[in-house]
């Protein structure tokens, strides 16, 4: 797969991700009936745990929208595991709680994200190593436009005076 395949692949899986995850603790906090086990009465411990829910996924959100746009690969190489193992963690709570849908939509949702970064990594690993070849055959040439050893002039400017001050005996 190439990477700008990878990079779209996972790009829409984890924002499906953090905006389902992000929904569930928005709705959670308006109707707090939607995600407590059945037969409970929701009090206000659980919209206390939706607002920590909702504080923990929102941000993540955010910066995964963000590294979205800005195509940063790295960031959402981070940020889709990220969102993977929490969505594997939610489906040991709706397992805990011995409720299917609860444990079933999370740990698909887990898998396919850990798919897409799996793909997404495997794809930037297999770019680098192919460029890595390219860049060595051109090492020792210089670049076009920089004139030689020009890196090399701020290392014969001395960068502090005692250093250059320094006697014999030590001092």
């Amino acid at each position: 797969m190439t990477t700008i395949k990878a990079m779209r692949l996972a790009s829409l899986v984890t924002a499906i991700n953090v905006l389902v995850a992000s929904g569930f603790s928005i709705a959670a906090i308006f109707r707090p009936e939607a995600v407590v086990p059945a037969g409970s009465i929701p009090t206000e411990a659980s919209l206390l745990l939706a607002m920590y829910a909702a504080a923990r996924t929102i941000p993540l959100a955010l910066f995964a929208l963000a590294a979205i746009y800005q195509r940063a690969t790295s960031a959402l190489l981070i940020l889709g595991t990220l969102a993977g193992a929490m969505q594997l963690l939610d489906a040991g709570i709706g397992l805990f709680q011995h409720d299917l849908g609860k444990f079933a939509g999370p740990l698909f949702i887990a898998v396919l994200q850990f798919f897409a970064v799996y793909l997404l990594h495997r794809s930037v690993r297999i770019t680098q190593q192919n460029q890595a070849p390219m860049n060595a055959a051109t090492a020792g040439q210089p670049r076009p436009g920089v004139p030689p050893y020009a890196a090399l002039r701020c290392l014969a400017k001395p960068r502090y005076a005692s250093f250059m001050t320094s006697t014999a005996d030590g001092n």
